[in-house]
């Protein structure tokens, strides 16, 4: 099995590395790696040694200079990899032979970004127009989601719907705030994806 983690979140991805490969894996700079080098990572084993762990460092570029081997076209030669290998890329390929490489069935491609804080102002304008149109919301909530994290969302929400709630004390404000309490617990512990709970929650906004 091959394993591409790549994104800006350093601290998972180095604890993803350890939970796939354990204690004592063998680290490859990619940098480094010539055309023999990725053969051997790919298919080189011992009667001691006969399935690997290999951790290959950037594998894009392989090499400084420009007449580097491309690795992930070299690895697409060996379709057969016993080896557990997981590729750890800081600067990830834009090159069409990386995209043909995580096609493989053996291949597994996966992105750790570090969550942006939920922006204030995004959140209460959001949570503004669900209080008249959940659809509209929920389209303006797709628009920043993937840089979003849920649960800093659902935070700013909240207050959001105190503040409202200690200025008018009203029956509907008071409904609003239940309704989130319940989200809370729904979100951490329902085991449903965060971001469709508060979807649900948006559209649902309007008729509370």
């Amino acid at each position: 099995m091959i394993r591409v983690f790549s994104g800006s979140d350093r601290a998972k991805i180095a604890e993803e590395v350890k939970k796939v490969l354990g204690e004592g894996y063998e680290v490859f700079d990619g940098e480094n790696l010539t055309e023999m080098d990725i053969m051997n990572i790919c298919v080189g084993s011992s009667i001691l040694n006969p399935e690997r762990k290999i951790l290959v460092k950037d594998l894009t570029p392989v090499g400084k200079k420009e007449s580097a081997v491309d690795g992930y076209a070299e690895m697409m030669k060996y379709p057969e990899v016993r080896h557990e290998i997981v590729i750890w890329e800081t600067n990830l390929s834009r090159k069409k032979t990386y995209k043909d490489f995580i096609a493989r069935k053996d291949v597994t491609a996966q992105k750790f970004d570090l969550a942006t804080p939920a922006n204030a102002r995004d959140v209460f304008n959001i949570f503004d127009v669900a209080l008249r149109d959940g659809p509209k919301a929920v389209a303006m909530l797709e628009k920043i989601e993937e840089n979003n994290d849920p649960y800093q969302f659902m935070g700013l929400l909240t207050k959001n719907a105190i503040d409202k709630y200690s200025f008018r004390y009203g029956a509907r404000e008071k409904r609003i705030l239940k309704e989130l309490s319940e989200l809370d617990m729904q979100m951490k512990s329902s085991g449903v994806e965060p971001w469709s709970l508060v979807k649900g929650f948006l559209l649902r906004l309007s008729s509370i």
